[in-house]
């Protein structure tokens, strides 16, 4: 008797992104494909976001109904999926080429190719995130990051964990550069143009009694877009020198929280709720409390000085 527990059953995205599923037969038109439907869906994301990409919008630039589309993608899920992995696409090989430096040089050349990507194609930070990769270009990235951090005196798990981190500070990043990008868009300015409008409202709003660190942080110059420096390239030099430092020895591993295996219960209780909603009330007034406090205080500052 056979007690081996059965293979899962493959979704539909995945398979057909490694290529194992099976392929409709051709219809009356010859040159539809998997491959076509993906490559418009994917240009019509570049030019519009995902909000631009449906069925009958990839149906009218193929020149066919709909439904012909079901043949080959059964859901716009599965689309997703694959759009997802045409657009991320193979890592470069210039990240190998980086690494021949030291797995420090390959994962900073890592990280920026995965940026690059984001900017090529801002949809994808639209696309969710529901776990662990499981499409081949998606872990050919994965692969590669490994690679570069093979001979690094780490165990797998702190390594996955590096690279986490690194995924997070790019998408951090395409997410700050798409939303500069459209709010230059839609002020028909540059990027300098809008940090110095920010700048001079914060000056005209940010006051030294309300937010005294803020305020001095204004005056020192950092939001202007005369900074020196790269946030980006600082944010991403800090995550490599704890990985450094973890790998040298020079700091030891994080230790993880203990987990509570009733914390997600307790959270639920409705009494639970009942209490942070008037936790979360009590602040609010005390916010409030000291707003007035720091008005007082100003307008007697006024009332002394006249």
């Amino acid at each position: 008797m056979d007690d081996s527990p059965d293979e899962p059953e493959l979704p539909r995205a995945v398979a057909l992104a490694w290529g194992v599923a099976a392929s409709p037969q051709r219809g009356p038109k010859r040159e539809l494909s998997i491959e076509r439907i993906v490559e418009v869906a994917v240009r019509l994301a570049d030019d519009g976001g995902l909000a631009a990409v449906s069925m009958a919008a990839i149906a009218g630039e193929l020149g066919v109904t709909s439904m012909a589309l079901y043949r080959y993608v059964t859901s716009k899920d599965d689309l997703l999926v694959l759009m997802q992995e045409d657009g991320i696409g193979l890592p470069p090989e210039q990240i190998r080429e980086a690494a021949t430096g030291g797995w420090r040089a390959g994962l900073e050349a890592w990280s920026i190719a995965m940026s690059a990507i984001y900017r090529e194609h801002p949809w994808l930070l639209d696309v969710p995130i529901e776990g662990t990769p499981t499409t081949p270009n998606n872990l050919a990235w994965l692969d590669v990051a490994l690679e570069v951090l093979a001979a690094v005196p780490l165990d797998g798990e702190q390594k996955t964990s590096a690279i986490l981190a690194l995924i997070a500070q790019a998408r951090w990043e395409s997410h700050i550069i798409r939303g500069y990008a459209q709010a230059m868009t839609a002020a028909g300015g540059d990027a300098d143009q809008l940090d110095r409008q920010t700048e001079r409202m914060l000056g005209r709003l940010v006051s030294a009694e309300a937010l005294p660190h803020v305020h001095e942080a204004l005056q020192t110059g950092v939001f202007s877009p005369d900074a020196a420096g790269d946030p980006f390239a600082f944010g991403r030099a800090l995550v490599l020198d704890g990985l450094e430092a973890l790998i040298s020895g020079r700091v030891a591993p994080p230790v993880a929280p203990e987990v509570d295996p009733f914390a997600a219960v307790v959270e639920r209780d409705p009494k639970v709720k009942e209490a942070v909603k008037a936790r979360r009330e009590v602040e609010k007034h005390l916010r409030e409390a000291r707003k007035r406090e720091r008005d007082m205080r100003r307008n007697a500052r006024e009332r002394a000085r006249r």
